[in-house]
């Protein structure tokens, strides 16, 4: 057999290393599209002057471009028969990406547990960005609820400890960045990181119907195969689940009203995809301020926040249970560099 059927639960092996095809060399055209589909300008990934002002050689790709990209590797060897996208956990960005860099990912498995159905398992695996040189430009935890090929007990019930924070000491700054310069009126708002207190919420305003079409281009941008978000006979209703990153996205280019300055994402706590997203869901965000820390690089101070994307109204969460409210999509933890 030529064709690959993709991963089932069975197929996966605790401390397996995978090694996923294809390498990606990236480029300003990425970056394009990537601004063409979602409403993100922030100045520091818009602007080579801006970064260059900022200490940096030059603009940087947007982050999310970074994870998209080492994401849709992984996907048809962790994910191509998921259920599910379940969940992140010590997500860092280690390296800027450059255009021009090279970028593959490995994967290693850290957990599986069968679930008490028996046709599905969760997988835990590690992965690791590198750029042409071999270095680490990302690593991140995710776990997938995959299907199972059988009906045979597998016995399999390890799941990992996580780290629910990355403390702010292993954050990593970009090398020569310094916000002691930094131009609020060209990076769009005066908003600092001594403005934002913890407790705070932010209603991003903003709202975006998502269409099919723009979502299926995205998916294909990045090179994301699950079956799921192209095959509509996947699903019991027929429709195409949105893929996770897209509403990740969406919601972070949202926040720019109120975050224009926290324009570099260094770290990911963690992340729930709550409720699955459909093409016509209008999709609104808001961040919750959760921690503030200080960093040792010139004007660079650290904010902790929570993104959330929802079909509903702003700051609500969870219902009187503790229950997420079904119009939330996206419940994300992560830390971001902002002047100071």
């Amino acid at each position: 057999m030529k064709t690959n059927p993709g991963r089932f639960f069975e197929d996966y092996r605790m401390g397996e290393v995978i090694a996923h095809a294809v390498p990606r060399t990236i480029s300003g055209g990425e970056r394009a599209i990537y601004h063409a589909l979602y409403p993100a300008r922030g100045a520091l990934h818009s602007s080579d002057a801006f970064a260059q002002a900022c200490g940096l050689k030059a603009s940087p790709m947007d982050d999310l471009i970074t994870f998209h990209t080492v994401f849709g590797k992984t996907v048809p060897d962790i994910s191509l028969n998921a259920v599910a996208n379940l969940g992140y956990a010590e997500g860092r960005w280690l390296e800027p990406v450059w255009p021009g860099d090279t970028l593959t990912a490995t994967s290693e498995v850290i957990g599986l547990k069968e679930n008490s159905s028996g046709t599905t398992g969760v997988v835990w695996v590690r992965t690791t960005g590198r750029n042409q040189h071999g270095v680490p430009v990302l690593t991140y935890v995710r776990w997938v609820m995959v299907k199972k090929r059988g009906t045979a007990p597998t016995g399999a019930a390890t799941a990992p400890v996580l780290s629910p924070v990355v403390a702010p000491l292993d954050l990593v700054v970009p090398p020569g960045l310094d916000f002691t310069r930094h131009d609020f009126t060209l990076s769009g708002e005066p908003h600092r990181w001594g403005d934002h207190a913890p407790g705070e919420v932010i209603d991003h305003v903003d709202g975006v119907t998502i269409e099919e079409a723009e979502h299926m281009l995205a998916t294909r941008l990045w090179q994301n195969t699950a079956k799921v978000h192209f095959d509509t006979t996947q699903r019991p209703d027929g429709k195409r689940l949105i893929y996770g990153g897209h509403v990740i996205s969406l919601a972070r280019a949202l926040s720019f009203n109120g975050l224009a300055n926290a324009h570099l994402i260094v770290a990911l706590n963690g992340g729930a995809h709550v409720n699955p997203c459909f093409a016509g869901d209008t999709v609104r965000a808001w961040s919750e301020v959760l921690e503030r820390a200080e960093t040792s690089s010139p004007g660079v101070g650290a904010l902790r926040l929570r993104l959330v994307a929802t079909r509903g109204a702003p700051g609500v969460l969870r219902d009187a249970s503790g229950k997420y409210e079904a119009s939330v999509l996206l419940d994300l933890d992560y830390w971001a560099l902002i002047p100071l």
